[in-house]
């Protein structure tokens, strides 16, 4: 699976102790560290602290959204979250009492704080996650296995951090397809686009739904599809609804989607770019630590995340100052997210770029999406080395057992694959 959204490779030499991540919720622990709107006694929004347990971000806020009698809109959160785990996250309610929250009656939900603010809450508003995880059933045994996860943890410290590939979650972890209806959006080919996400069966999917969705693609018969779909999959039947009343108007079936879902497939395709250049890079052995000449390194912010506005060009004059800033923690090498208005890097890497760029037949122009202008993407820069923080790593009987602290967009399961050497 990792192959087919762009990943392979790895940053450590070592063997993997191989496993299995998350046979149950609890094997996959996420803390937001939060950067919340400041708290005021009058304000419109309700801003909660939740716990839930095995729910996907959007479906999650379908449900609260229909419990609270509001729409969707007036929900807001920093970031998605894995489905397959146990995860707090701040949710803001507009004009939702906190009473009326701290009420809430799902299953596997738990609302722990609830006071009012004067802002919602927006993607990004994070500083972080705290994670831990526990990979069971490893393939050697536990003194193998302690030696091996030792020697990759000091690899892990030596580089700084891991290869900030996107996780197989931000393309679907059970249908990895974001990235192929986002191709085909940027394309124009809407048509396209609303069959990947609604009529493409894949291997290795739920029976019931590899039979449904290959049914619609065969015949093209809606209604039936309707009638047939699973309650549960929601936003398959809204965009089936909207074409049995509109036939033929697919731009129109992909807006009934929740904007950042709609969102998440140009999104997915940029991040499936990504990590096919950082692929490359790696393949070809140049750092992802430290510079080349023609890099573009990201500096770091106040906060000393790295500043994705701003880029330092490399050349050999500056090589080894930058260089020495990436070692300090105070710099990142950057990889391209594609889009309107995208900055190559020079050098080897930048041929790397515009080569995977090139493959995929793509212009800047492609991320104007007049059809549905609020998903165009001007594209940017993001480091291609993740820093983990905290990291404590322990073999225990046939279990590996890590916990650590990630900046926001960085993946757990792409620091996970470094220990395990599996998809």
């Amino acid at each position: 699976m990792d192959r087919d959204v762009g990943i392979s490779g790895y940053a450590t030499s070592t063997a993997g102790v191989g496993g299995t991540l998350k046979s149950m919720p609890e094997d996959f622990v996420v803390d937001e560290i939060p950067s919340p709107p400041p708290a005021s006694p009058e304000g419109r929004y309700a801003i909660a602290t939740i716990r839930v347990r095995n729910w996907e971000t959007n479906r999650l806020v379908r449900e609260l959204a229909r419990a609270l009698h509001i729409s969707r809109r007036r929900i807001g959160f920093a970031g998605t979250k894995d489905k397959r785990a146990v995860t707090t996250q701040l949710i803001s309610f507009e004009g939702v009492s906190p009473d009326a929250v701290r009420a809430l009656r799902l299953g596997d939900l738990e609302v722990l704080d609830v006071q009012r603010g004067d802002a919602p809450l927006e993607l990004g508003d994070l500083e972080g996650n705290r994670f831990r995880v526990i990979v069971r059933n490893l393939s050697v045994p536990s003194e193998e296995a302690a030696r091996r996860i030792q020697e990759t943890e000091r690899e892990i410290r030596r580089l700084g951090g891991f290869p900030s590939f996107f996780g197989v979650q931000r393309f679907g972890s059970i249908r990895p397809i974001t990235h192929v209806v986002g191709r085909h959006i940027v394309r124009g080919e809407f048509e396209d686009a609303v069959n990947a996400y609604v009529a493409n069966p894949l291997e290795g999917e739920d029976p019931e739904s590899n039979k449904v969705r290959a049914a619609l693609r065969d015949t093209g018969d809606v209604k039936e599809a309707l009638r047939s779909f699973p309650r549960s999959y929601a936003f398959e039947k809204a965009i089936l609804n909207h074409l049995a009343a509109r036939p033929g108007d697919f731009v129109g079936a992909l807006r009934v989607l929740p904007f950042n879902l709609q969102m998440m497939f140009v999104h997915g395709y940029q991040s499936f770019l990504f990590n096919r250049i950082l692929s490359e890079r790696m393949r070809r052995g140049l750092p992802i630590h430290e510079p080349v000449p023609g890099d573009l390194v990201l500096p770091a912010k106040s906060a000393g995340l790295p500043d994705r506005s701003r880029t330092i060009d490399v050349s050999c004059d500056n090589l080894d100052r930058v260089t020495e800033r990436c070692r300090e923690g105070k710099a990142w090498v950057s990889g391209l997210l594609f889009g309107s208005e995208s900055e190559f890097a020079g050098g080897e890497p930048g041929q790397i770029e515009k080569s995977i760029v090139g493959s995929e037949g793509l212009q800047p122009k492609d991320f104007l999406v007049p059809a549905i202008p609020r998903i165009s993407s001007k594209g940017a820069r993001r480091e291609i080395l993740a820093p983990v923080r905290n990291l404590e790593v322990a073999a225990r009987e046939e279990h590996l057992v890590l916990t650590f602290d990630l900046t926001r967009g960085s993946y757990a399961t792409s620091l996970v694959r470094e220990f395990t050497k599996s998809e």
